[in-house]
């Protein structure tokens, strides 16, 4: 079952979404995207409808425009209050008028509103906007059209004009009345060994023979019932780059648009730290909301996205170092921490937190993140330990500023690390908070597993800190670069940076060549990266490089259309203008004069049903008229049927039954539940103690698949206790059993393997020798680094 978009009439036929066109054009990382909406009146009445859609955070909406019964017309970014009061003026006077614009609560939904839509008339909406592309860690490059809209949860003091209560019909996939159609471009200097995707594609086809430029589409009949999700692997992703870009001919110099920009990309090669020993507060702020009872995604054999926070949980624990501190928070409509205040991390207490864990469910309503994170922020913090903070959450959370606000508040005392889980998840939520404090987002969705990605961004936090970053241009005489990013401060092994600045001055002749140099200390040694690059910008029609430094120099000045400071409100508003990027301040509007034709009585309302959640046995009705109200809480039904008027709305979202469970393998220490044999991966971690060794009992032969007689029997008693043959025993079978999920086990080995330095010392040679031989096992010995 999905949502689908479109309205429903009094009889329940849908004003059908025809079809979705979508062009992609991806040149090394940047996506260009052009995505026309098709829809028809086929009543007898005139229509006024919103339709609701996801966006990425960092995508940035530069064009907006109608094509009504074949007239083309062609939007105005306008201030937002100015541009909502000229569409409700010429929808009064009988025209048609087009408006969109970000919501108030959250800049990764956009709503679009097309007035007075006659009957029979067919109106093709197409609004374009650029990109980055995230790298991800084996090299990809990851575009993702999104298809799913969550339905967001509103606290009561939330915003009343957002546009998030807007809520769809559901049909099945088979019955959807609209089709997509996806053409993707790609070009990169670099080469393009291949492309995939969570969705059938139709074969890769090359525009060249050194593999440079390439095209793919969607098959035939793909349904949007899931984000579209493309991995772009170029042969030399990681190579710095710098694109220069002409300004807008008719802008004068010294604007934004006016002067060339840059955009360099860097990926830092720095060198692998080992963990420190002691290193800080880590809190773990777990989303148990009842969305979070949904499956990960829509594949049969996903996990729910309660089992997979569990499982993460325990990996999370076991791999804190000895000597840290540590807390959990569950967080939905209300919270709950697992200790009055962060603890030493011991094995008492992580024992405890274990036991928590295994009780955990999706069970605290709605979704309320800022009345923990307060909290958090209010305790004292722990000389010697930085606190580190780690949030997960399927994102489905309206107050998304204020959220923003109060992490970018405390930025000076913390870091904060945030997991996107499952798709529909808010952008704006998760890389808002980790780009506030310095810290890092991930979005876990199709085959991706939490646990990996946790355990990745745990080994980041902690790496010693980069020190001392630095960007330096080396440009002719006349020349200057003015930067437009923000001032980087946080640097980690395996991020990609990229960086926009405007090039001020005097171009030079052709064939002169710039550079630009990035620097940075680690423990006590300096690094350098450095790009030479051409003067000679190139031109572009829709001034991409532009686009883009514009938007990431709104995303330091724009907070909100409440919580930006007065201050900033101007700067924010007059370079959104200038820059043709939609932002909180300003909204596009096209309006026909040439309709004009008299509005008889009030624009048709509708009845629809809202989405079926899980749990929910009907659908239930809300009525449809002017203007917006909260979004009920996912969480529980509402009590009164709420008008609104006008709804259409961009939502993908099925629900299945996982067919197998983690959450059985987090039972008592001593118990197994069924199902418990069938991950030995996971059941090895959750026996390994705080100090990272292992007891030598029934519970590791089980995994190990001999009896503990025969482990006893082999025990080399005179060169180890049993615990050391017991820890041995299982970092040799971790790595000969867990190759495939080493990032998900690696900092635990390396506790075990420092615990067995100490406590075996000059006979581990030995021990280690003895553990091959009885558990018959091809792994090198090197593995142990005597």
């Amino acid at each position: 079952m999905v949502h689908f978009y479109g309205l429903l009439t009094l009889q329940r036929e849908p004003v059908p979404l025809k079809s979705i066109s979508v062009s992609v054009s991806i040149y090394e990382f940047v996506a260009d995207v052009s995505a026309t909406l098709n829809y028809e009146n086929a009543e007898k009445v005139p229509l006024e409808a919103v339709f609701l859609f996801p966006m990425d955070e960092d995508s940035a909406v530069y064009s907006f425009e109608a094509l009504v019964d074949g007239k083309k017309i062609v939007a105005e970014l306008q201030d937002k209050m100015k541009a909502r009061t000229n569409y409700e003026k010429a929808i009064s006077q009988g025209h048609q008028a087009f408006l969109l614009e970000e919501d108030s609560s959250s800049r990764d939904v956009f709503s679009c509103n097309v007035g007075n839509l006659q009957p029979g008339s067919k109106a093709a909406v197409t609004l374009k906007y650029v990109q980055e592309l995230p790298l991800e860690t084996d090299g990809a490059l990851r575009f993702v059209l999104p298809a799913v809209l969550n339905p967001r949860y509103q606290f009561s003091g939330s915003s009343k004009d957002s546009c998030l209560n807007v809520k769809t019909p559901i049909v099945p996939v088979e019955d959807l009345p609209y089709t997509l159609s996806m053409v993707a471009t790609i070009d990169s200097k670099h080469g393009i060994e291949k492309v995939q995707s969570n969705c059938p594609l139709s074969p890769t086809e090359y525009l060249g023979e050194d593999k440079t430029s390439a095209q793919v589409s969607l098959a035939a009949g793909h349904k949007f019932d899931r984000d579209v999700e493309l991995l772009i692997y170029y042969s030399e992703v990681h190579t710095p780059s710098v694109v220069l870009e002409m300004g807008m001919p008719k802008m004068k110099p010294g604007r934004l648009m006016g002067d060339p920009s840059a955009m360099v990309s860097f990926y830092p090669n720095i060198p692998e730290d080992q963990p420190s020993n002691t290193c800080g507060e880590f809190v773990f702020l777990m989303d148990r909301s009842g969305s979070m009872q949904s499956p990960m995604s829509s594949q049969d054999t996903s996990q729910l996205r309660i089992q997979a926070a569990k499982e993460t949980l325990i990996l999370l624990l076991k791999s804190l170092p000895m000597g840290c501190y540590f807390n959990i928070y569950g967080f939905g409509s209300s919270y709950e921490a697992y200790f009055p205040k962060s603890v030493e991390y011991t094995q008492q207490t992580m024992e405890e937190a274990l036991g928590r864990v295994k009780l955990m469910q999706a069970d605290l309503g709605g979704t309320e993140i800022l009345a923990p994170l307060e909290n958090i922020y209010r305790g004292p913090s722990i000389p010697g330990h930085p606190l580190q903070l780690f949030v997960f959450t399927d994102g489905e959370v309206t107050d998304t500023f204020s959220v923003i606000k109060e992490v970018r508040i405390n930025r000076q005392k913390h870091r904060c690390f945030s997991f996107g889980i499952g798709e529909g998840a808010s952008t704006s939520l998760i890389k808002g908070i980790a780009r506030a404090s310095g810290g890092t987002s991930e979005f876990i969705t199709g085959k991706d597993r939490m646990q990996s990605k946790a355990l990745r961004t745990l080994k980041r936090s902690l790496q010693a800190v980069v020190e001392d970053v630095s960007l330096s241009w080396h440009l002719p005489p006349g020349l200057s670069a003015k930067m437009l990013s923000p001032e980087q401060t946080v640097i980690f092994r395996g991020q990609r940076l990229i960086i926009y600045a405007q090039l001020t001055g005097r171009m030079p002749a052709a064939e002169t060549t710039g550079k630009v140099c990035l620097k940075y200390t680690l423990q006590g040694k300096t690094f350098e990266d450095k790009a030479t690059f051409p003067l000679q910008p190139k031109p572009d029609v829709n001034f991409t490089i532009h686009r883009l430094a514009a938007k990431s120099l709104l995303q330091t000045k724009d907070m909100g259309l409440r919580e930006t400071p007065a201050s900033d409100k101007k700067d924010a508003l007059n370079l959104s203008l200038e820059s043709g990027v939609i932002s909180s301040f300003t909204a596009f509007i096209a309006i026909n004069k040439e309709l004009n034709k008299p509005v008889q009585g009030p624009l048709a309302h509708r009845d629809i049903p809202r989405p079926m959640l899980l749990g929910a046995s009907t659908p239930l009705k809300i009525r449809c008229q002017s203007g917006f109200r909260k979004a009920l809480p996912s969480d529980r039904p509402p009590s009164v049927s709420q008008p609104i008027r006008r709804v259409m709305c961009c939502e993908a979202v099925s629900f299945q039954v996982d067919n197998y469970s983690l959450c059985g393998l987090i039972n008592h220490k001593d118990q197994h539940s069924p199902g418990f044999g069938e991950n030995h991966l996971v059941q090895l971690i959750y026996h390994q103690n705080a100090n990272g060794s292992w007891d030598l009992n029934e519970d590791l032969a089980k995994v190990l698949g001999v009896s503990l007689e025969e482990i006893v029997a082999a025990h080399p008693a005179e060169l180890v206790d049993s615990s050391g043959w017991a820890t041995i025993l299982a970092v040799i079978w971790l790595h000969g059993n867990g190759k495939d999920l080493k990032c998900e086990w690696e900092l635990l080995e390396r506790k075990a393997m420092a615990w067995m330095r100490v406590h075996a010392g000059s006979t581990m040679p030995l021990v280690v020798k003895a553990a091959i031989t009885f558990l018959k096992s091809s792994v090198d010995p090197a593995i142990f680094a005597f």
